[in-house]
């Protein structure tokens, strides 16, 4: 007979509790936040299920980053209209340009990365 494979919400549940001793190390605060990144990957159970990885910490960061992705968007989309209204333009670093500073090498050496939403 084959394995019965457990449903998402329980391999999450799993994922969670094995995370548990990670959690009480954390300052009260961190463990909030924490809870917080668990119940974001609960809102893409469906998308876990479906996916079916070997690994389901990698869907439960994945459906953690997608939340965040979602989040800064929103943000971004915030502030353009709040330029938008004061009639100030964006500086290219406000727009998502930027230059970051790359570590390692003696730290010399900057690399230009453009918002993919910028075009």
């Amino acid at each position: 007979m084959g394995r019965t494979v457990l449903p998402y919400s329980q391999v999450l549940e799993r994922e969670y509790t094995e995370w548990k001793k990670f959690r009480r190390g954390l300052r009260k605060d961190d463990q909030k936040v924490f809870d917080r990144l668990f119940n974001l990957a609960r809102l893409h159970v469906q998308a876990g299920v479906y996916a079916s990885r070997p690994w389901p910490l990698e869907a439960i960061l994945i459906s953690i980053l997608l939340e965040h992705h979602k989040e800064l968007e929103e943000l971004r989309a915030k502030c353009k209209r709040m330029e938008e209204a004061s009639g100030k333009t964006a500086s290219p670093s406000e727009k998502g340009e930027r230059r970051l500073r790359l570590k390692g090498r003696g730290g010399r050496g900057n690399v230009k990365v453009q918002n993919p939403n910028d075009k």
